[in-house]
């Protein structure tokens, strides 16, 4: 049984930073991890993504904001947010890919953890 568990939202302000955690269970470790967000009244859009390689891709409005990385002995991916911006707040989640590399297709989903950027 795979489970994705989020952590580490909050409120900050612009400029600001924090760090999302998404802790894994199950079989995970050889499967693709990213972050998705979903905003009060927009679709949901992918993040980021991290592959079993730690290849990454990101979309463009958060490249050279935000990182992902992935410690395998934990079974925990991350995503480190600096300069938020008020655009960046959301509902995040995490999902586990269907495949090994990134981009991919996604099949199970952790609960999502709220950032909210206002001053």
């Amino acid at each position: 049984q795979v489970q994705l568990v989020e952590s580490g939202g909050g409120l900050v302000q612009p400029g600001g930073s924090l760090r999302l955690s998404c802790a894994a269970s199950g079989r995970t470790l050889g499967y693709s991890i990213g972050w998705f967000r979903q905003a009060l009244g927009k679709e949901r859009e992918e993040v980021s993504c991290i592959s079993t390689g730690a290849r990454t891709r990101y979309r463009e409005s958060v490249k050279g904001r935000f990182t992902i990385s992935r410690d395998n002995a934990k079974n925990t991916v991350y995503l480190q947010m600096n300069s938020l911006k008020p655009e960046d707040t959301a509902v995040y989640h995490c999902a586990k890919g269907r495949s090994n590399v990134c981009p991919t297709l996604y099949d199970y989903w952790g609960q999502g953890t709220q950032v909210t950027v206002s001053s």
